[in-house]
């Protein structure tokens, strides 16, 4: 689906970006890859790594920006909308700045991919989205409801809005992993809560993600990846198994577990082999057959999160996975 298409990512230049962009271009072979972020100097970083591929293109713009992405969106086949605000404490002292990007800024993207003719958007989500405590979590909760309901305006062009929603990327740039490593030599790492669990996944399963969703959606979808848990104890081990560990306690919006499926999303949502697919309650999509495919319902009460995981992550794999990535972790 992807071969021979333009593509273009919102927020490119972030560490989905930096993912996204090589896999797809050697998987798919795209005509173009167009990088929209509002940050010269990153895409100026960004550009030296793909040299004179023709196919990647750099373009300066602020999803804020509506009439900006009129003119990026022309001729663009497919979005993977990655641009946010993302951290949480960010977002709880700037929630104005908050909430332009990540709910004006979706309603703007809606607006130029259908009346642009884009074929299909994928918007990434978070766990935050499930059962919202954060403000993060509360606009990016509103986010995914435009999305899932942008479905009944895709016009004459049919333009499909879908969602993937994962938690945890390992090694992103401000995640907790390149923290404990960057400070891991004065022998004490800062734990919020020996309790707290976490979702870990990598860049590349979320980028195959994407590219599930692209090839699977209807429209309306929200596809969560089934991925294993860590305690934050197991990671600060894993990354510096001689410190000791300072409890300093959860920061404001943070959450103790975190929760991709919550029990309301439970009548809508099927499982696959690796996947989950809450399906829109909205306009009876819910028992639509082109949505369901093969998948399983889920029990009344389903729950996803990451405490009552059926799958995790040992502390000697995920030692392995930071020795085998030590150089991009942190990078992007």
């Amino acid at each position: 689906m992807l071969s021979n298409s333009t593509i273009l990512v919102t927020g490119g230049t972030g560490s989905f970006g930096h993912a996204f962009i090589p896999m797809t271009l050697e998987r798919y072979n795209p005509k173009k890859i167009i990088v929209l972020s509002r940050d010269e100097m990153k895409q100026w970083e960004m550009a030296k790594l793909y040299g004179n591929d023709k196919r990647v293109r750099f373009f300066i713009g602020d999803v804020r920006d509506r009439e900006r992405l009129y003119r990026a969106f022309r001729g663009v086949d497919y979005v993977v909308h990655a641009a946010a605000t993302k951290i949480v404490p960010t977002a709880e002292y700037n929630p104005f700045e908050c909430v332009k990007t990540n709910v004006n800024g979706a309603m703007n993207v809606i607006d130029a991919a259908i009346d642009c003719g884009v074929k299909r958007v994928v918007a990434l989500s978070t766990d935050k989205a499930s059962s919202p405590i954060n403000l993060y979590g509360a606009t990016k909760l509103a986010s995914d409801k435009l999305f899932v309901a942008s479905n009944s305006y895709g016009g004459e062009h049919g333009t499909r809005f879908s969602v993937v929603r994962y938690g945890n990327v390992m090694g992103s740039r401000g995640s907790v992993i390149p923290f404990f490593l960057s400070i891991r030599d004065k022998g004490v790492l800062p734990i919020t809560d020996p309790r707290m669990t976490r979702f870990m996944i990598s860049l590349e399963q979320g980028v195959e993600l994407v590219w599930h969703a692209f090839e699977d959606m209807e429209g309306g979808e929200i596809y969560v990846k089934k991925i294993p848990s860590m305690t934050i104890t197991q990671i600060a081990n894993a990354v510096a198994p001689k410190a000791t560990h300072d409890i300093v306690g959860i920061r404001p919006g943070e959450k103790l577990h975190e929760q991709m499926i919550g029990p309301e999303d439970a009548p809508h949502t099927y499982e696959y082999p690796e996947h989950f697919k809450i399906l829109p309650a909205i306009h009876n999509w819910s028992a639509s057959p082109l949505r369901i495919k093969d998948g399983v319902k889920v029990p009344d009460g389903f729950i996803y999160a990451s405490d009552n995981n059926g799958a995790w992550m040992t502390e000697a794999e995920l030692s392995d996975w930071i020795t085998l990535n030590q150089a991009k972790i942190g990078a992007i």
